[in-house]
């Protein structure tokens, strides 16, 4: 619950600022792609915390939610927490929005597995906090997926698709005419 609080301070902060004529944050899905990166630092920090930590989300508590059937749950967590820092830096650079949306949403997508596993099997962290229940981690979850996808809609995709173009495109040979 503390994370959706923080999305929707860290926005309208970011929002007021813009309304301020702080330029950078004139429009409410460049405050959102902000906010959401707020929040990002946040949950990912969870992710390398030593589990002598309680006051929040912990790594050892992280590796509790991997489901059982996936392998190297330590490493999986480290790269979770990797992934979500990437994208918090990718949401604020204007250039690489568009992608760090699209990324961001397709690891929601993949995470959302390991929040149904620990409200299904009940698991509780160090801190004596419980599973989100379903009924509430489900719409949290599509709440991020379509905050970053409209993060990702404001930002101009022309420089990704130029990249990803140039990846694509093998050099021609150069057609000769006799």
């Amino acid at each position: 619950m503390i994370v959706d609080v923080v999305l929707v301070l860290a926005t309208l902060v970011f929002r007021a600022l813009g309304a301020l004529g702080v330029r950078r944050f004139a429009s409410w899905p460049v405050s959102a792609a902000h906010g959401m990166a707020v929040m990002l630092l946040l949950t990912a920090s969870a992710h390398f915390v030593p589990a002598s930590v309680t006051v929040m989300p912990n790594h050892a508590d992280m590796v509790r939610i991997v489901p059982p059937f996936l392998p190297f749950p330590d490493a999986l967590v480290y790269l979770t927490g990797v992934l979500e820092l990437l994208g918090a830096i990718g949401l604020v650079l204007t250039a690489t929005r568009w992608a760090a949306g699209l990324g961001l949403a397709a690891l929601f997508v993949t995470l959302l597995p390991a929040n149904i596993y620990e409200a299904v099997a009940d698991i509780s962290f160090a801190n004596g906090e419980t599973a989100t229940p379903l009924r509430q981690r489900i719409p949290e979850q599509l709440l991020y997926l379509a905050v970053v996808l409209w993060a990702a809609r404001s930002a101009d995709s022309t420089p990704t698709r130029r990249l990803l173009g140039a990846v694509r495109q093998k050099p021609q040979p150069e057609l000769v005419n006799h």
